[in-house]
């Protein structure tokens, strides 16, 4: 969002004109920075406003500096046609409105009569709101400056009351619109009953996309994205040897997201894969690119590898006992501490007396630990990285030792490997300090 210019000539612009400008709906994100001002920076973990709130601190100054901030940015686009003082009144309104909410939930928090869990999240909802209202409104008043008919959908329900699910506000919302007429420019955020971001948090913009392509059933759904979904990162193999993914189908958009590349949320793009809904991911800086387009039925008619990828990020649990062997129930006994602390694992290897599990560094806890010493001998944790071979259609003979060996040859030791019967998912584990070498050595053999 905030290379507004190139959205505008690359998407809103691009080979359209007159009533072909029309008929399209845009689900936009806050400009960069802003929800890390509201909430907190999502890399540093430097506290926003939110924060402040939590840790029962006064907020009015944090509130004063992010009008100023927020104005700021609406500057930016003068050039591009943006009535500053209308955007200005609107986001300090905004803020404003939201400060006399947030004050009445604070008051109600430190008065120790109510739980602080349902307070503090109707307080990161009314912040991380603001961001995609901020968006929206600035994007909308400059298309309409441009002369394009372009409507301001606020899902955020600022001053509206009624209990509407998220469902229903979409149905609500969009039943009266003449969308050959306009373009709809709509807050990534959606206020239901059921709050949006208790299970998504930051990543509710694509629950909200997806949730108004099941409603206004789309001929096609598109991600606009800084980049290609590529078969590996450009950065770690280098522009030349990787390329644009082209096809694939949700069940690789599911293994993706399972070690963090996400195209889109799993959980997001569910309503789409159910309804039949097509995908299409697509670099905003290479318009006349076609991008990559994710369908239900697609298998590629080659066997052949579509994505290298992987995380750094994981832990891998030995959970160790010698009276494992034909004893059964243990694995029931480890997913069920698993279960009762809520952490879900992305990988799974047994021998006779061991079973080792991986899951993400930042689910672990030392209650997990202590849980599963109680029940077994030997308990050991360690850093772990996961490289992954993905396609629709990777049931190639050879495919696992050609990999292996790949790996073999630039001295990287396999820990592990696993694949599905599904065959559409090879992971290796490996050191962490070996990955990026893994990841060039496997693209250089599957892809190059």
């Amino acid at each position: 969002m905030s290379a507004l210019q190139d959205v505008i000539n690359n998407i809103i612009l691009f080979e359209k004109s007159g009533d072909e400008l029309y008929n399209r709906i845009f689900v936009v994100s806050a400009f960069s920075g802003v929800t890390n001002l509201l909430l907190e920076n999502k890399k540093t973990g430097e506290p926003g406003v939110y924060h402040r709130i939590v840790q029962y601190q006064e907020f009015g100054e944090a509130i004063d500096d992010l009008i100023l901030k927020l104005q700021a940015i609406n500057k930016k686009y003068i050039n591009l046609g943006l009535d500053l003082t209308a955007a200005d009144q609107f986001i300090e309104k905004r803020i404003r409105d939201a400060q006399q909410y947030l004050d009445n939930l604070a008051n109600i928090l430190t008065s120790g009569y109510v739980s602080k869990e349902g307070i503090l999240q109707a307080a990161r909802e009314i912040l991380a709101s603001i961001g995609e209202s901020h968006s929206a409104f600035v994007f909308t008043n400059i298309l309409q400056n441009m002369g394009i008919n372009a409507t301001f959908i606020d899902l955020s329900g600022f001053h509206d009351h009624q209990s509407f699910t998220i469902d229903e506000r979409i149905k609500h919302t969009f039943g009266n619109i003449a969308f050959d007429k306009t373009i709809c420019i709509v807050t990534g955020y959606a206020k239901g009953t059921e709050g949006i971001m208790r299970e998504f948090d930051r990543g509710y913009s694509e629950v909200t996309f997806c949730k108004i392509a099941v409603a206004v059933n789309p001929a096609e759904a598109i991600i606009h994205k800084e980049y290609h979904l590529c078969s590996a990162d450009p950065v770690l193999v280098g522009i030349d040897n990787c390329i644009p993914v082209g096809f694939t189908n949700y069940d690789v958009a599911d293994q993706l997201a399972d070690v963090g590349m996400e195209a889109i949320h799993p959980k997001a793009s569910k309503p789409l894969e159910i309804n039949n809904i097509n995908l299409r991911i697509k670099n905003t800086f290479e318009p006349e690119h076609p991008g990559t387009l994710i369908t239900k039925d697609y298998v590629s008619t080659d066997k052949r590898v579509e994505i290298i990828t992987g995380t750094t990020k994981l832990l891998m649990i030995d959970i160790y006992d010698p009276l494992m062997v034909g004893n059964v129930g243990s694995d029931y006994q480890i997913m069920q501490v698993f279960y009762n602390l809520g952490i879900s694992y992305n990988f799974k290897a047994t021998s006779a007396n061991s079973i080792s599990i991986v899951i993400w560094e930042k689910d672990f806890n030392s209650q997990l630990i202590e849980e599963l010493q109680e029940k077994f001998e030997k308990i050991t944790v360690e850093k772990i990285a996961m490289v992954c071979l993905i396609g629709s259609n990777i049931d190639q003979p050879g495919l696992l030792a050609k990999s292996a060996g790949a790996l073999a040859a630039h001295g990287i030791n396999i820990k592990s490997a696993g694949v599905s019967l599904r065959k559409v998912n090879i992971q290796f584990l490996v050191a962490p300090e070996d990955f990026d070498n893994a990841i060039i050595a496997l693209n250089h053999v599957m892809i190059s």
